[in-house]
């Protein structure tokens, strides 16, 4: 299979091959890589895939962004191992809660999020490209919740890695936190950083831009800014439309979201073929990527705590893979637009351009009062326990079907991104029952847990990283 190449969103980075895109994680330029061109599914191909299991599947989608990285039975080998160890057998299974409407399930992974569901590939893909080239990584990460144990849990372990996840004390749930402070493995580290979500993504890119650091240290990263992410979250668009038997028809996305990410992987299906009708935007009381759907600008607002920490974000790192194609795939306009927004804190888009993300992408906000209410609508409609993230995105069709009760003539899927018992709390006070962990994790409240707390310093931080990673002493 031919190589595919992968270029930066800004211009001035060489393109890379798909192992390089893996372990380089942020480009060189600042910017972030994507596929030069989306490899094309034709609707024959995409109906025959309807046969494989989850597994299968994302062996054939992810297979058409490695390239000759891996040989297909040796990403089938990973795919197979990766998926092997979810607690469901469908690994993403649907439930239907309305008329033509579906929650996919995207908690049955080890660490309870959507995120595991690239990551736990990402991690083996990590391994194999790191032995094939005898090298080592720091994988340097900044979560709002989920990523970093997800990360951490993929990474564990592993000869050729050693990560560091930094998260916003005191902004992440009780179980969100566990899952990373209480992982048993001498390569993973949970840093609690004083500050919020975008301090913590500030630092991590101020480390990705120190390029003598960055090479000193051999960084990546499995954050969304790593294609490789976005590639694995592809795979779910895919399963959730042939399972539903809409490989070739139309099919709408509501995806709860704060980073762009994860519904930028709905973005890559449809480039990829998928009948991708609509793509909702859900969002919290953070609701930067709402405003600049509604009014055309992106303008930075103070972070709100809110009941979905995960969405506590104002700075949507993965929005620049979308606004590369906005300004017609122009590195230079990404980059301008970039140091603009970073200096004024708005970034404007109108006519033609705003019109065509229009068209694709819908959006919502939904305040806490709201997620507690829809919460325990579902819960009394369907017997359903919702997490507040997903309450987010069912609020936002709940509303646009308000607004035209014919919508119901396309099927939609909201995307559960993560188990209702990471946030207990908020689901016992709106349904007025608890939620348990899986037997599997019924003692995460009673293990030790293992943290640095460090000050929103990049000095201190990177002092902090380069005295314990591995690679630094190799290469120093």
């Amino acid at each position: 299979m031919a190589t595919l190449s992968y270029i930066s969103t800004r211009g001035d980075a060489p393109p890379l091959a798909f192992g390089e895109a893996l372990t380089a994680g942020l480009a060189v330029d600042g910017g972030l890589y994507l596929p030069q061109a989306w490899p094309a599914l034709a609707p024959g191909e995409a109906a025959g895939l309807a046969r494989r299991d989850y597994a299968g599947l994302a062996a054939a989608i992810v297979g058409r962004f490695t390239g000759d990285t891996l040989a297909p039975d040796r990403l089938a080998a990973l795919t197979a191992d990766a998926y092997g160890r979810f607690d469901h057998p469908a690994v993403a299974p649907l439930k239907q809660i309305g008329p033509g409407l579906w929650l996919m399930e995207l908690f049955h992974g080890p660490t309870l999020a959507f995120k595991d569901y690239a990551l736990q590939l990402v991690g083996r893909l990590f391994d194999e490209v790191l032995a094939a080239d005898r090298r080592r990584v720091t994988i340097v990460g900044a979560t709002s919740g989920d990523t970093g144990a997800a990360g951490m849990e993929a990474c564990r372990g592993r000869d050729n890695i050693d990560v560091f996840i930094l998260y916003p004390q005191g902004r992440v749930s009780d179980v969100q936190r566990r899952l990373m402070t209480t992982m048993d493995a001498p390569n993973v580290q949970a840093l609690a950083i004083d500050g919020t979500f975008d301090d913590c993504q500030d630092l991590v890119k101020a480390m990705f831009a120190d390029i003598a650091w960055r090479r000193r240290l051999a960084l990546a990263a499995v954050n969304s800014i790593n294609v490789a992410r976005i590639v694995g979250q592809i795979v779910y668009y895919w399963w959730a439309a042939l399972a539903l038997g809409r490989a070739a028809g139309a099919v709408r996305f509501a995806v709860p979201t704060g980073n762009f990410g994860n519904v930028y992987a709905g973005y890559g299906a449809r480039a990829m073929g998928l009948g991708v009708d609509r793509l909702t935007v859900a969002t919290n009381a953070n609701d930067i990527l709402h405003r600049f759907l509604q009014t055309g600008r992106m303008t930075i607002a103070g972070v709100t705590e809110t009941l979905s920490p995960a969405m506590d974000i104002q700075v949507s790192s993965n929005f620049e893979r979308l606004l590369f194609d906005l300004l017609d795939r122009s590195g230079a306009a990404v980059a301008d637009a970039m140091v603009q927004f970073r200096r004024t804190g708005d970034l404007p888009m109108e006519g033609p351009r705003l019109d065509r993300a229009r068209a694709l992408f819908h959006s919502h906000r939904a305040d806490d009062e709201t997620i507690l209410a829809t919460i325990a609508a579902v819960a009394a409609e369907t017997g359903e326990l919702i997490d507040p993230h997903t309450a987010c995105a069912v609020a936002a069709v709940r509303a646009a079907r308000a607004a035209d009760p014919a919508a119901t003539h396309v099927p939609e899927v909201v995307l559960a991104c993560a188990h209702p018992a990471k946030f207990p709390d908020a689901v016992a006070r709106a349904a007025g029952r608890r939620p348990a962990l899986p037997e599997r994790l019924g003692d995460l409240a009673e293990r030790p847990e293992r943290v640095v707390r460090l000050p929103n310093d990049l000095a201190v931080v990177q002092r902090y990283i380069a005295a314990h990673a591995r690679a630094v002493r190799e290469t120093a």
